[in-house]
């Protein structure tokens, strides 16, 4: 395995477990004891863990991976979702995105359809690297929020993100979420995100819930909305049968990608 997909799987095992040991590493990966030192060394440095005489702890500072590590993670999975969600949108449609990998996926997704170029969407996001990426798209109305920018997620927040939302309508939002859960409802580490993704989402007629299976049945920091405010929970078809069921008991309608 190349040293970049040994780090990003690195950090995808810490995001999963909390803790990663060398000797686990060593037998996972097959590299050797003074390699998988390196490795965590490395991204001890770019304060991506903590580490521990004998291994790693997920960071507890900075609890998101930056988006440019997270957009390696769960790829097909990802790419699935942004299909199904991309479908649900009609030429002339008013789409707000919220930030993240996910979403920044279904961005790709609705660029990539050339039957919305006659009658063109609009994409009002807060996430600038999904403005940059839709920018060269003519076909394709970009309304980027105000704020002030998240350097871990590439997202606008606070109070200027918010007068802009409350003062337009959308047919359809898809946000991404770091937590889903039946009970808990959709959840993000960080408050400010967690206040624009509830007001983008009060703002549209429909409001869909996008997230890989990996995050069902977890709960973040800040709460976002529940199945009063979210119709629909797209994942992947990896999702845990118990959990996809747990949702739609709660009255979500789950739909698996892939």
């Amino acid at each position: 395995m190349k040293r970049a997909a040994r780090l990003n799987a690195i950090l995808d095992l810490l995001a999963a477990a909390g803790e990663v040991t060398v000797e686990e590493l060593v037998e996972r990966f097959g590299s050797s004891q003074a390699t998988t030192r390196r490795d965590l060394d490395s991204l001890a440095e770019q304060r991506l863990l903590t580490r521990t005489h004998g291994g790693a702890v997920a960071q507890t500072v900075a609890y998101e991976l930056p988006i440019r590590y997270k957009s390696h993670l769960r790829t097909q999975e990802k790419g699935s979702i942004a299909q199904a969600a991309a479908a649900m949108v009609a030429p002339g449609t008013v789409v707000g995105l919220s930030g993240g990998t996910t979403t920044t996926a279904i961005a790709a997704a609705l660029a990539a359809r050339d039957d919305l170029a006659e009658s063109r969407i609009t994409v009002v996001t807060n996430a600038v690297n999904i403005a940059a990426q839709l920018a060269t798209r003519p076909d394709i109305k970009v309304v980027v929020t105000g704020g002030v920018i998240h350097s871990r997620s590439y997202e606008l927040v606070g109070p200027f993100v918010e007068q802009l939302l409350r003062g337009v309508r959308l047919d359809i939002a898809f946000i991404g979420v770091n937590g889903m859960d039946a009970e808990a409802g959709a959840s993000t580490h960080d408050e400010r995100e967690a206040a624009v993704n509830r007001i983008m989402a009060e703002r549209a007629r429909r409001a869909v819930i996008v997230t890989d299976s990996s995050k069902l049945g977890s709960v973040a920091f800040a709460a976002v909305g529940g199945v009063e405010q979210f119709s629909t929970v797209i994942t992947d078809s990896g999702a845990d049968a118990e959990a996809v069921a747990a949702l739609r008991t709660a009255g979500y309608e789950v739909i698996t990608a892939g």
